[in-house]
C-alpha cells in the first residue's frame, strides 16, 4: 500500500494556523521588531497589510508575508516570484536576496539574518508573546515523546486545557493536527500558538528537537520551563560532534529563552547543561549511569529519585526534595528510563506552579503517569512478552533491551532492529554491538532506508554484532532477516514461552520510506497479526480495530 494522495502544501499550512488571521502593517510590524533587537529596513509600501508569514514557497497562503531563507542548496529569494504567484503580499529577505525580492514588485523587509529573524516576526504577527499561555520545553537524545505526554496527563489531571507539539501528534485541546517533524518551523509553531490560545489551552508541553535550536525553529518563544533527559550519541550527521550536538542543546538553557531548567544530572553531560544554564536551576538525578557525579556541587535546588520498586510493568518511585519535600509516585511503563521521564515530568510541572500537594493529590486519585505513548515501549502481548519501541540509537536501544529484561530476568530476549538510511553512519555498528552484548538473540532488518542502499545499513549493523560476539566471547546469535515484516514472523517463530520480543527503532511510525516511497508499515500491525497466527493471545489495538495503519 503506497501513500499516494499526500495533503498539499497549501493545505498542511492551514492546518497550522489560527481560525481568526492576523492583521499588521509593515510599519508596525518594523516598529515591534526593535524590540527584539533586529532594525529592518523596509523597501516599498510600509501600509502593506501581512496576515501570516510562510518558510516554503508552496504552501503560501494570501497576504501571507514570504520569509526567503537561504538554504545549503539555494536561496530562498529563488522562489520569490513563485510566492508572489501565490499571493505573498510582502517579503522578508536579507541583503544577498533583496533584488530578487524587489524584483516580484513586493514591498521587502530586508534583514542581516532570515532565519534569525522569521521567529520574532511570527511571534509579533501571531501574538505569541502575549502572556496567558504557558509553555513547557523537553529536549535531550531519549525521552521527549514521553516526557511531554507525561506533563500533558498530569496537567489534563489537575483540570489544565493542554495543547502538545511533538514527534508523534500536535494537539490543541484534543483536536489533532498532522505533526511531520519534531518541531515544525517557527511561523508554524507560533501559529500553532495562536491556535492553542484561541481554543482556551492553558499550557502546551512541546518537545524540542537539536535541529529545531540550530535552525531558529524555536526563534521568538519564551519557555516558562525547559527540562533536560539525557544527551547520547545521535544526529552527528548534522551537528558533526558530540561537543557541538551539546552546544545545540545548551542554547534552550539560556535565561533569555527559558525562565527556568529542570536538568536531569545522571552522566556528566546533565552536570555540565546545569552548570552552563543560565536559567533558574533545579536538578534531577533519577538512576545515575555512570557512578560518578554525587558530591559534585551543582547550582540550583537539588531533587533526587529514591526508593524505586518494581510494581507490575512499571515501578514506584519517590521524588526528594532539597527542603525534606517528598512525592510519591507510580508510571504503569516499563524501564528504568521511562522513571527518569516521569520524574521529571513531576518536577517540571511542580516547577511551573504546581504545588507538591496538588501533584500528590492527583497522583493518589488517579494513574496519569501510566498513560500510553504510542510507540514507546507498548506492550503488544504478555506472553510472550512482546513490545514496540521508538528506541533508534545505541543508548536507547540498551535502555530498552534493560527494560524489557527487567520484567523477565530469566528469559532470553529477541530484538529485531535496524539502522536508518542517510543519517549517522557511525551509530550503526555501536547500535549492533549493544544488542549483541544485551539481547540473546538480534535480529537485524531494514528500519527507513531512505535514499540508500538497504542491505549495506544492515551489513554495517550486523558487522557491528558479530565483531563484538567474537571479540567478547558473547553467547548472544545474531541474523540477517528482512524484510522486516519477516523479521519479524521469525522472531514470533522462534519464541518460547517466558521469551521477550522487542521490536525496536520506529514505534509509531506506520510508513516505511523506501527510495522516496512510503510503503504502509506499522511494526505494532505486522507483530500483532504474526502473534495472532502463531496461536498467542495479543492485546487488543488501542484503537479497538486490528489495523492502526489505517488509522495513521
Amino acid at each position: 500500500m503506497v501513500n499516494t494522495v499526500p495533503p498539499t502544501p497549501q493545505d498542511a499550512e492551514r492546518a497550522f494556523r489560527p481560525d481568526q488571521a492576523p492583521r499588521l502593517t509593515l510599519n508596525e510590524l518594523a516598529g515591534r521588531l526593535a524590540e527584539h533587537g533586529i532594525t529592518p529596513r523596509l523597501r516599498g509600501d510600509g501600509g502593506t497589510v501581512v496576515q501570516g508569514v510562510c518558510l516554503d514557497s508552496r504552501a503560501v497562503l494570501a497576504g501571507d508575508l514570504y520569509a526567503a531563507v537561504p538554504g545549503a542548496r539555494s536561496h530562498g529569494a529563488d522562489y520569490c516570484t513563485a510566492a508572489a504567484n501565490s499571493g505573498a503580499g510582502a517579503i522578508l529577505a536579507d541583503e544577498s536576496g533583496e533584488e530578487r525580492a524587489a524584483a516580484t514588485g513586493l514591498p521587502v523587509l530586508v534583514v542581516d539574518s532570515v532565519r534569525a529573524s522569521v521567529g520574532p516576526v511570527a511571534a509579533i504577527l501571531y501574538g505569541s508573546e502575549e502572556p496567558g499561555l504557558g509553555l513547557i520545553g523537553v529536549t535531550g537524545t531519549n525521552g521527549k515523546t514521553t516526557t511531554t505526554y507525561f506533563i500533558t496527563s498530569l496537567l489534563r489531571a489537575l483540570g489544565q486545557r493542554t495543547g502538545l507539539i511533538g514527534t508523534i501528534e500536535i494537539l490543541a485541546d484534543g483536536t489533532r493536527i498532522p505533526s511531520v517533524l519534531t518541531t515544525p518551523e517557527a511561523p508554524q509553531l507560533h501559529a500553532l500558538l495562536a491556535r492553542m490560545r484561541a481554543a482556551g489551552v492553558d499550557t502546551v508541553a512541546m518537545e524540542v528537537s537539536s535541529h529545531s535550536i540550530d535552525y531558529e525553529r524555536v526563534g521568538g518563544m519564551a519557555f516558562g520551563v525547559a527540562g533536560f533527559t539525557n544527551l547520547t550519541q545521535d544526529h552527528l550527521d548534522l551537528h558533526g560532534s558530540m561537543e557541538a550536538y551539546f552546544e545545540a542543546k545548551s542554547r534552550l538553557f539560556a535565561a533569555e529563552r527559558s525562565a527556568r531548567a529542570v536538568i536531569t544530572v545522571d552522566d556528566a553531560w546533565g552536570r555540565r547543561m546545569a552548570r552552563s544554564s543560565t536559567a533558574e536551576v533545579s536538578t534531577l538525578r533519577t538512576v545515575p549511569r555512570d557512578g560518578a557525579g554525587a558530591d559534585e556541587q551543582l547550582p540550583g535546588r537539588a531533587w533526587s529519585v529514591q526508593g524505586i520498586a518494581q510494581h507490575g510493568l512499571g515501578h514506584e518511585f519517590e521524588i526528594h526534595g532539597p527542603d525534606g519535600e517528598r512525592l510519591r509516585a507510580h508510571t504503569g511503563l516499563p524501564g528504568l528510563f521511562n522513571v527518569s521521564n516521569a520524574a521529571l515530568a513531576l518536577l517540571m510541572v511542580h516547577v511551573a506552579g504546581i504545588a507538591l500537594e496538588d501533584l500528590q493529590r492527583v497522583l493518589d486519585a488517579s494513574d496519569p503517569l501510566t498513560v500510553a505513548v504510542p510507540g514507546r515501549m507498548q506492550v503488544i502481548c504478555d506472553s510472550p512478552a512482546a513490545v514496540v519501541d521508538f528506541a533508534h540509537n545505541s543508548d536507547a536501544l540498551e535502555r530498552a533491551i534493560e527494560g524489557v529484561r527487567g520484567q523477565h530476568p530469566d528469559s532470553r530476549v529477541i530484538v529485531v532492529f535496524g539502522a536508518t538510511g542517510d543519517r549517522d553512519a557511525t551509530k550503526r555498528p555501536t547500535m549492533g554491538a549493544v544488542a549483541a552484548r544485551h539481547a540473546d538473540v538480534v535480529i537485524i532488518t531494514d528500519d527507513d532506508p531512505h535514499n540508500e542502499e538497504a542491505g549495506g545499513i544492515r551489513r554495517d549493523v550486523l558487522t557491528g554484532a558479530l565483531e563484538a560476539i567474537e571479540a567478547e566471547g558473547l553467547g548472544s546469535q545474531a541474523a540477517e532477516i528482512f524484510p522486516r515484516a519477516d523479521a519479524i514472523v521469525a522472531a514470533v517463530a522462534m519464541a518460547r514461552a517466558g521469551d521477550t520480543i522487542l521490536v525496536a527503532g520506529r514505534g509509531h511510525e506506520v510508513w516505511q520510506e523506501v527510495n522516496g516511497v512510503n510503503v504502509a508499515l506499522d511494526d505494532r500491525v505486522e507483530l500483532r497479526q504474526a502473534l495472532l497466527a502463531a496461536g498467542h493471545s495479543p492485546r487488543p489495538a488501542e484503537d479497538g480495530s486490528t489495523d492502526s495503519a489505517a488509522n495513521g
